[in-house]
């Protein structure tokens, strides 16, 4: 159902306080246990916790299906948060593309606000964990690109673009998450001086975030995904991993990635579509390239 629940529940400014009063008065905020029920929902272990939210894995007892609950944090749900979630749903709501994740619900569940997704298989950071194939990372990356530069033909900056938040999925597909919430939750824990910089762009953490910021958050994904290293700033070139990149990359991916990594945002690519035309033409050439490496070893 995406959205659209929640852009119909919370039609009004009065409705919002009215909902976010009874939900304080209601909800404590202690952790939930394993089997504890939130409604439909059944909660079988807690996936993640952040500045913003909890993130549990539940079943759903009537759909029979296990789904994400992405729980914000009490003392972050207000009037002015929720009345930013709708604006952003009503925007979000209008993508639909097979590597964007789309929201099953966002609503208040007993009391507390609850937005519920598709539950994956692993997450993408999950994947890193392990070794990954420079096939492999070169059709993530394609995938994960392809999402981006759907979304900022739509004109919709996701923000917080991390492993953390691609999820996978069994049939191989790669989908990003989080489009709408992340950026409010940004807003948020950057207002309550806490958070980190992770995989977000320089400029976007002092406040100014655009859709090269996205590219930038792109770049260091897939110089993790080549390397096995995530590069931290300053952002010096080249960065830690660079000998084994240009052992098995082609010298126009590394040049792509350079440019991705450019600190200062006007000389990187300006957003993700002319990221995914630069990357789709280096891509063929950059798969010959490893496997005629690996031939001559």
């Amino acid at each position: 159902m995406r959205f659209a629940r929640l852009v119909q529940d919370f039609e009004s400014t009065n409705m919002i306080a009215q909902s976010v009063t009874t939900m304080r008065r209601r909800v404590d905020s202690a952790l939930l246990r394993n089997r504890q029920r939130v409604g439909k929902y059944r909660i079988e272990r807690r996936l993640a916790q952040g500045g913003f939210a909890y993130v549990y894995q539940a079943m759903d007892t009537i759909e029979g299906i296990r789904v994400a609950l992405k729980m914000p944090h009490q003392n972050h749900v207000s009037p002015v948060m929720l009345g930013t979630f709708q604006r952003e749903a009503r925007l979000v709501a209008r993508l639909d593309h097979p590597n964007i994740l789309p929201l099953k619900d966002a609503s208040f569940i007993d009391g507390r606000f609850v937005i519920t997704s598709r539950l994956g298989e692993k997450t993408l950071c999950d994947r890193l964990k392990k070794r990954i194939s420079f096939e492999t990372a070169l059709d993530f990356a394609q995938q994960m690109i392809e999402a981006v530069a759907y979304a900022h033909r739509m004109k919709i900056i996701h923000c917080d673009i991390k492993p953390e938040n691609m999820i996978l999925l069994p049939d191989g597909r790669l989908q990003l998450t989080d489009f709408g919430i992340a950026k409010i939750a940004q807003r948020t824990i950057h207002g309550s001086g806490s958070g980190t910089v992770g995989y977000m762009a320089p400029e976007q953490a002092m406040g100014r975030p655009s859709m090269k910021s996205d590219v930038f958050s792109l770049g260091l994904i897939l110089c993790k995904m080549l390397t096995g290293h995530l590069p931290e700033w300053p952002f010096d070139w080249p960065f830690p991993g660079y000998r084994t990149l240009k052992r098995k990359a082609h010298p126009e991916l590394i040049e792509l990635l350079k440019k991705t990594l450019e600190i200062r945002p006007n000389r990187r690519f300006k957003d993700a579509n002319e990221l995914l035309a630069a990357f789709l033409r280096v891509k063929g050439k950059a798969l010959r390239h490893a496997r005629a490496r690996r031939g001559a070893i």
